[in-house]
């Protein structure tokens, strides 16, 4: 378990530079904070993808695309709206407080804060639903269905 912990930590630490050297080329060049983060995301989303699946889970052959696709996509868009949401206030502060580059500093900081918050949350969910072997998520909602059609059939007139 440790290692696959320092895997994906490994392999969360190569997005987030990938995505920061984006944020932060983007973010300079004059783009919003939130098509700054848009790029970002995209740029870390894919070796993210590869690293965590292949290496840290090491899950190689057939891809389950719900649960896999569906589900990794909506975790990054989670992410991408509280980075968006997040440096977008960010900006909203410190064009009234700071000048010069430290804006830009300051808003990438940002940025990799609210990275590092969705680091532990994330894992929990790539481990229990998205690379896992079965989805546990799916057992427990058969398993609930299951419990109440026993109940009905159980219950007595």
């Amino acid at each position: 378990m440790l290692t696959k912990i320092a895997k994906y930590a490994v392999g969360s630490v190569v997005a987030l530079l990938t995505s920061v050297v984006v944020f932060a080329l983007m973010l300079s060049a004059g783009t919003g904070t939130t098509i700054a983060s848009i790029g970002a995301f995209i740029a870390g989303a894919l070796p993210n993808w590869v690293l965590n699946r292949r290496w840290a889970w090491q899950r190689t052959g057939r891809v389950h695309f719900g649960r896999e696709v569906v589900g990794y996509v909506i975790v990054s868009l989670i992410a991408l709206i509280a980075s968006a949401a997040g440096t977008g206030a960010a900006q909203s502060w410190v064009r009234g407080h700071v000048h010069g580059e430290l804006q830009i500093l300051l808003v990438t900081a940002v940025y990799v804060v609210v990275q590092a918050v969705l680091f532990v949350v994330k894992y929990v969910i790539y481990e229990r639903w998205i690379f896992a072997e079965r989805s546990r998520i799916r057992a427990a909602l058969r398993s609930r269905r299951h419990v109440w059609a026993m109940a009905r059939a159980n219950r007595m007139p």
